[in-house]
């Protein structure tokens, strides 16, 4: 019998690479390369003192960002611009009210 850990190595060894960047695709002479934004996070239990209860859990996130395009002997990068909104908006509106708050501390 495998224990959990063990059972997590086999799972995510291709993690990385393999993940962040997709095979390449050929479309129309152009070789396309998929590029995304993963990430994983994994947390554990004990029973601890009294024998209470234990859990865990785990998840992972792929958010695609891009592909590399090759093209008449160049290469370029090609944004997914919807992702990037995605990911941008959010983070500079925390940003713009965190940055309104000092400026009205730093008026008082």
């Amino acid at each position: 019998m495998t224990s959990l850990p063990e059972k997590l190595a086999e799972t995510f060894r291709s993690a990385g690479v393999k993940s962040a960047y997709g095979e390449p695709v050929q479309i129309d002479g152009v070789t396309l390369v998929p590029v995304a934004l993963t990430y994983y996070g994994f947390g554990g239990g004990d029973a601890g003192e009294g024998g209470a209860g234990s859990g865990g859990g785990g998840g992972g996130v792929s958010l695609p960002i891009g592909a590399y395009v090759k093209s008449g002997g160049t290469a370029r990068f090609e944004p997914n611009v919807i992702a990037l909104l995605a990911v941008g908006v959010p983070f500079l509106l925390v940003a713009g009210r965190a940055l309104a708050r000092v400026i009205r501390a730093l008026k008082k």
